[in-house]
C-alpha cells in the first residue's frame, strides 16, 4: 500500500470491513434462528433436546476454526493478507449458500441436518481466517498513531453484523406469520448474506497490500512464520491474547447473539421487542468501540482493558439478577445498554493489543492460533453452555456466571500483555526500555 493518503487507507478500511461483517452476519442469523432451525432440521422428542442439537451444531463449526485459522493464518503470513482474505470471503459465500437453499429434514431426511453440518464447518474454517487476516490488514494499514482506531473497525463490522442480524430478526418475526417464518422466512436472512457476498468478493480483489507485509517479505531476517515459531518465541503473546479472546467471545456469543432466544424462552419477551432492544444495544456498543480504541491510542491499551474487565466483572451479576427479579423489555433495555458500553470499553482496543503482541512475519498465525482455540473452547459452545446451566439449575442469571468466568481471563491478560501503542511505547523508550515484541 505504497500510497498513504487518507482515501487509499479509507478503501482499506472499507475492504476489510465488508467482508467481515459478512463473515459474522450469517453466524449471527444462525444464533438468532436456532430454534426455527432446531424444529426443521433436528427433530427431537423434546424441543430442549432439539434446540440443544442445534446449538451444538452452531458450536461444530469451531471445531474447524483453528484448522482454517492457522492455515489461513500461514498462507496470509506468505502469501499476503489479501490474498487471504479474498480466501476467505468465497468460501463463507459457498457456506451461506449451502444454508439458504438446505431442504428440510421433512423433505430430505436425514441429509437435511448433514448439509447443515457441512456448512458450519466451511463456516468455521473461513471464519477462523477472517479475524487474524482483518485484524493484521487493518493495523498495518493505519497511521501508528491510530492503530487502536484502526483495528477497532473488526469488531464494528462485527458489530454492524449483529445490527442487520437484529433488524433482520424483528422485520421476519413481526412481518411474517409463524407459518411462513418456519417456511421460508428464515431463509430471507441469509439469502440477504448470499446476495452481498460476490460485492465483498469484489471489493477485496480492488484492495492493496499492506506496506508492513511487503516490507517483511522481502527481509532475509525474519523467517516465513509457523505454528512452532510461534509458540517457542512468543508464548506469552499466545496466551495473553488467549485471555482477551476468551472474555470477548463469551460476552459476543452469551451476550449479542444467544440472549435474544434466551429473554423469549426464560423470561417469556417478545421476541420482535427483544430484537429491537437488540438493536439499539449494539448501535450504542458500535458508537462506543472507536471510543474507547481513540483513547486507547492515547493512554495505552492496557488501561482501557482493565477499566472494562473490572466493570464487566463488577456490574454483571446485578444486572442480570435486575433483569431476572422482574422481566421486562425496559429492565432488559437499561440492562444492555449498560453491558454493550461495557463491551465497547473491552473491544475498542482489543484488535490492536492482539495484533502487537506479535511481529509482522507471524502475525496473521500468532492472532490466528491464539484466538481460534479460544474462541473454539470458550465460544463455539457459549450457547450450549449457557442453555445447559441454566435448565440444570433452574436460575435465569445462569449467564452471568459464564461472563464473569470469562472475564476473569480478561482480566489477568490486560494485565501480563506487552503494550504497543505508541505513547507507551514512547515513554518506554524515554526510560531506556526495550520496545520490541518477545
Amino acid at each position: 500500500m505504497r500510497d498513504s493518503r487518507p482515501n487509499s487507507r479509507h478503501r482499506q478500511v472499507v475492504a476489510a470491513v465488508v467482508g467481515n461483517t459478512l463473515e459474522w452476519y450469517d453466524f449471527i442469523v444462525y444464533g438468532f434462528f436456532s430454534g426455527i432451525i432446531a424444529r426443521l432440521f433436528f427433530p427431537a422428542e423434546s424441543q430442549y433436546a432439539s434446540l440443544l442439537m442445534s446449538l451444538a451444531t452452531f458450536g461444530v463449526g469451531f471445531f474447524m476454526r483453528p484448522v482454517g485459522g492457522i492455515l489461513l493464518g500461514l498462507y496470509a503470513d506468505r502469501k499476503g493478507r489479501k490474498a487471504a482474505m479474498q480466501l476467505i470471503i468465497f468460501l463463507m459465500t459457498l457456506s451461506i449458500a449451502l444454508i439458504t437453499f438446505a431442504p428440510s429434514y421433512a423433505t430430505i431426511g436425514s441429509a437435511a441436518p448433514v448439509l447443515i453440518v457441512v456448512a458450519r464447518l466451511l463456516q468455521g474454517f473461513a471464519t477462523g481466517g477472517e479475524y487474524a487476516s482483518a485484524t493484521a490488514f487493518l493495523v498495518e494499514s493505519a497511521p501508528e498513531n491510530r492503530r487502536g482506531l484502526y483495528g477497532s473497525w473488526q469488531l464494528i463490522g462485527q458489530c454492524l453484523a449483529v445490527f442487520s442480524g437484529a433488524a433482520m430478526g424483528a422485520w421476519a418475526t413481526q412481518s411474517l406469520s409463524d407459518a411462513a417464518l418456519h417456511s421460508w422466512g428464515w431463509r430471507v436472512p441469509f439469502a440477504l448474506g448470499l446476495l452481498i457476498g460476490p460485492v465483498g468478493l469484489w471489493i477485496r480483489r480492488h484492495m492493496e497490500e499492506t506496506d508492513a507485509f511487503l516490507d517483511a517479505s522481502k527481509s532475509a531476517v525474519e523467517p516465513p512464520a509457523s505454528v512452532s515459531r510461534v509458540l517457542r518465541d512468543n508464548l506469552r503473546g499466545v496466551l495473553v491474547s488467549m485471555g482477551q479472546t476468551i472474555t470477548g467471545t463469551a460476552v459476543f456469543y452469551v451476550m449479542l447473539v444467544n440472549l435474544p432466544a434466551f429473554a423469549h424462552k426464560t423470561f417469556g419477551l417478545p421476541l420482535d421487542q427483544v430484537f429491537k432492544v437488540q438493536m439499539v444495544a449494539v448501535a450504542l456498543l458500535t458508537a462506543t468501540i472507536p471510543v474507547a480504541a481513540l483513547v486507547s491510542d492515547r493512554i495505552g491499551r492496557r488501561p482501557v482493558l482493565i477499566a472494562g474487565m473490572l466493570a464487566m466483572l463488577t456490574l454483571t451479576y446485578p444486572l442480570f439478577s435486575w433483569l431476572a427479579a422482574a422481566p421486562s423489555i425496559e429492565r432488559l433495555l437499561v440492562m444492555q445498554l449498560v453491558i454493550c458500553t461495557i463491551i465497547g470499553i473491552c473491544y475498542g482496543p482489543a484488535p490492536t493489543a492482539l495484533a502487537e503482541q506479535f511481529a509482522t512475519r507471524s502475525r496473521s498465525t500468532g492472532i490466528a492460533l491464539a484466538y481460534n482455540v479460544a474462541v473454539m473452547i470458550f465460544g463455539g459452545f457459549a450457547p450450549f453452555i449457557v442453555t445447559w446451566l441454566t435448565h440444570a439449575s433452574g436460575s435465569p442469571v445462569a449467564p452471568a456466571w459464564y461472563v464473569l468466568f470469562a472475564a476473569s481471563f480478561g482480566l489477568l491478560a490486560s494485565v501480563f500483555m506487552h503494550d504497543g501503542a505508541p505513547c507507551v511505547l514512547a515513554r518506554r523508550q524515554f526510560q531506556g526500555e526495550p520496545l520490541s515484541v518477545k
